[in-house]
C-alpha cells in the first residue's frame, strides 16, 4: 500500500479531529445547538459560533466544512434517551418518570425543533439527524418501557392504546407551547400521564 493510498480522506479527517478533545468538540456541539435554538437555524453562523467558543473559525471550518455539517454532528452527538435508566418495576410509574424527564429537556428540545423547523424540510440530512438526536431513542425507550409492563402482565399483550402512548407523550409536549403558550413542564406532563395516558391502559 502507498503511503498516498493509507493516507486517505477518513485518515486525513481522523488526524484532524485528532487535534480537538472530545470535550472541546462537545462544547462546539453545545455552543451551536444553544445558537440554533436563541438565533434560529439561518441566523446561526460558523463565525458566531467561533465567538462564543473563543475559537478561530478556521479551526470550525477545518472539522466541519459547513454549517449543515456542523449542526448536524452536533446533533448526532446527542444520540441518547432520556429515558435510560428508567425501571421502577411499575409501568404507571415508569410513565411518571417518562414525564418527568420529559418535561425537564422540554424546553430545550422543544426550541431546537422549532429553530429547525424549516431547514430540514430543506435538508434530508439534517431532518434525518434530527430524528436520530430527539425522536428515535425516546420512542425506542418508551417501548421497551410499556413492553416491560406487558411482561409483567400489567397491561395486555396487543391493548389497543400501546401503539399510540409515544404519539401522546411527543404530541403534547410539541402542541403546549401552540396551545397554551407555555412548555410542557414535569408538572404538567406528570398530570397529563395520570389524566389521560394511564386510564387508557387501565392503569392508576
Amino acid at each position: 500500500m502507498t503511503s498516498q493510498a493509507a493516507d486517505g480522506p477518513e485518515t486525513v479527517a481522523a488526524s484532524r479531529r485528532s487535534k480537538i478533545t472530545p470535550e472541546r468538540e462537545q462544547e462546539f456541539f453545545d455552543a451551536v445547538l444553544e445558537q440554533v435554538r436563541e438565533c434560529g437555524y439561518e441566523a446561526v453562523t460558523m463565525e458566531g459560533v467561533a465567538a462564543t467558543t473563543r475559537c478561530s473559525k478556521s479551526t470550525l471550518y477545518r472539522q466541519w466544512k459547513t454549517k449543515p455539517q456542523f449542526v448536524v454532528a452536533a446533533l448526532r452527538s446527542r444520540r441518547q434517551s432520556k429515558f435510560d435508566g428508567i425501571d421502577t418495576g411499575s409501568l404507571a410509574e415508569d410513565l411518571r418518570e417518562v414525564a418527568r424527564a420529559a418535561g425537564r429537556w422540554s424546553n430545550k428540545d422543544t426550541k431546537l425543533l422549532q429553530a429547525l423547523g424549516h431547514a430540514v424540510t430543506q435538508d434530508p440530512e439534517l431532518a434525518q439527524a434530527l430524528r436520530e438526536a430527539l425522536v428515535d431513542p425516546e420512542i425506542a425507550s418508551l417501548k421497551e418501557i410499556l413492553q416491560r409492563g406487558v411482561d409483567r402482565g400489567e397491561v395486555t399483550e396487543g391493548h389497543p392504546a400501546l401503539e399510540y402512548i409515544p404519539a401522546q407523550m411527543f404530541g403534547v409536549i410539541r402542541a403546549r407551547p401552540i396551545v397554551d403558550g407555555e412548555y410542557a413542564d414535569p408538572n404538567y406532563l406528570v398530570c397529563f400521564v395520570e389524566a389521560a395516558v394511564l386510564p387508557a391502559l387501565g392503569l392508576t
